[in-house]
């Protein structure tokens, strides 16, 4: 897929995986609003994206793409229902998307899941080290 970039203002849950800072928030495919569209990307000037499906297949020990992605999807919707990291629920933000992964069949409420790299207004004026630090403490586990 060919670079895309997409810039909006919506919640955005902020959390660890490994050693990746990742962001997660959702988009909807038409006016009614329903979020089937997952956005999961890293925080990272130097990501792509591809981290998230290479942990799914480490981590997760999965080796479809619909697999993978699923792993993906839970791991972001886990962060935001514990509501144990970082939410920013009115953050602009501008993703660029490497991968969009038609889902056959929904789950955690999306249809589509799009990683990518992803630059949060929020954070911009902070240091790599400063996003890091704004993380809870608490553990996580995947």
């Amino acid at each position: 897929m060919p670079l895309t970039e997409l810039t909006a203002t919506s919640r955005v849950t902020v959390f660890p995986l490994e050693s990746l800072t990742i962001a997660y928030t959702t988009q909807s495919s038409d006016e009614r609003c329903l979020g089937d569209i997952g956005l999961v990307a890293v925080v990272d000037e130097q990501g792509d994206g591809n981290e998230v499906w290479r942990l799914a297949r480490e981590l997760g020990g999965r080796n479809s793409d619909g697999e993978q992605a699923r792993w993906i999807l839970t791991q972001a919707s886990r962060a935001r229902t514990v509501a144990s990291y970082r939410n920013l629920l009115a953050e602009t933000w501008t993703a660029y998307i490497r991968r969009r992964f038609e889902l056959d069949a929904l789950f955690a409420n999306h249809d589509i899941l799009m990683t990518g790299r992803i630059a949060l207004l929020s954070l911009a004026a902070r240091s790599g080290d400063d996003v890091v630090a704004s993380r809870t403490t608490a553990p996580h586990h995947v």
